[in-house]
């Protein structure tokens, strides 16, 4: 039911938001050289890696690094970069992730590759079973405010208590804290 109703739902927004991203991705390849998308190599279900599609928001000779790790990730970014993560717009090419099935609307939020010590954390308390998620418990709980530790709390927590009617719940706060740009670092 799950992975029908994530199928259903991306397939249904990519429609109804490809003039949208046409924009954006013109206006990312117009105000910075390279390509409109940047494909992160991620970690999936069972640890198993897959290619993630964001709006590229940083500038293309950025080291491979979770953002936090940058020091001073503001000058990475492109000139627009910082509105499309503010406002999760880079997020939107992630519905073709969940549309062939790699993510799903909910679920943890998938590790960069060299991220071992939140992929060896989530592994140890069973959270690698699941599918990543566009979304989280994790995400309306902190976003990027959250240490380690406590993102695979909240995992753990997602993974005790997952169900439609939680999912749904998930999915409307993500939407307020979307307006909202709340926990959002860079």
């Amino acid at each position: 039911m799950k992975r029908l109703f994530d199928a259903a739902v991306a397939a249904v927004t990519l429609v109804l938001f490809c003039v949208p991203m046409a924009l954006i991705a013109f206006t990312v390849r117009i105000t910075s050289p390279g390509p409109a998308l940047y494909w992160s190599k991620r970690v999936g279900q069972g640890n198993q890696l897959f290619l993630m599609p964001k709006f590229r928001t940083m500038r293309t000779d950025t080291p491979v690094v979770a953002t936090h790790l940058l020091g001073d990730a503001a000058r990475h970014l492109t000139p627009i970069g910082g509105f499309l993560r503010k406002s999760s717009l880079d997020e939107l090419p992630q519905l073709w992730s969940i549309l062939v099935g790699d993510m799903s609307l909910v679920g943890p939020r998938p590790a960069l590759f060299n991220q071992d010590d939140l992929i060896t954390a989530r592994t140890k308390e069973g959270v690698h079973q699941l599918r990543p998620g566009l979304t989280g418990w994790a995400q309306v709980n902190g976003r990027d405010e959250l240490e380690i530790p406590i993102k695979v709390a909240f995992d753990v927590e997602y993974q005790l208590r997952q169900s439609f009617l939680f999912d749904l719940r998930i999915l409307m706060l993500t939407v307020i804290k979307v307006i909202r740009a709340k926990g959002v670092a860079h």
